[in-house]
């Protein structure tokens, strides 16, 4: 049983700042990879950071410069800090991770709920 609790997001002007956190808790295993999606209102669900277990980050074109994704030493929490926030920026962002539960199983995928962005003045 695998549980991701997202958290920090909310309303916020353009040109403002957000940090968005997810823990990982239950029987995950040795994960490999952390990162965040979202999905716009009529857009496809898309790829904004991620990081894995051995610190290789990774970034859409969109928010290169604009966002830093990191982990905590124990690979149980992700965090998105995005600076200088624009409308585009608005969406439902959700927590991804990928890793494993119990020894002898293959890798597996698991998502968040997802927590509301939204870029308005």
């Amino acid at each position: 049983q695998v549980h991701l609790m997202e958290s920090g997001g909310g309303l916020v002007q353009p040109g403002g700042s957000l940090r968005l956190s997810c823990v990982a808790s239950g029987s995950i295993r040795s994960i490999v990879l952390m990162g965040w999606f979202r999905q716009a209102p009529g857009n496809q669900r898309e790829l904004v950071a991620s990081i894995t277990r051995g610190g290789f980050r990774n970034y859409t074109d969109s928010v290169k410069g604009r966002c830093t994704i990191s982990r905590d030493d124990a690979m149980s929490t992700v965090y998105l800090e995005m600076t200088n926030l624009a409308r585009e920026d608005t969406g439902v962002y959700y927590c991804y991770v990928r890793g494993y539960v119990g020894i002898n199983n293959p890798a597996s995928d698991f998502w968040g709920q997802g927590t509301q962005v939204t870029v308005s003045s």
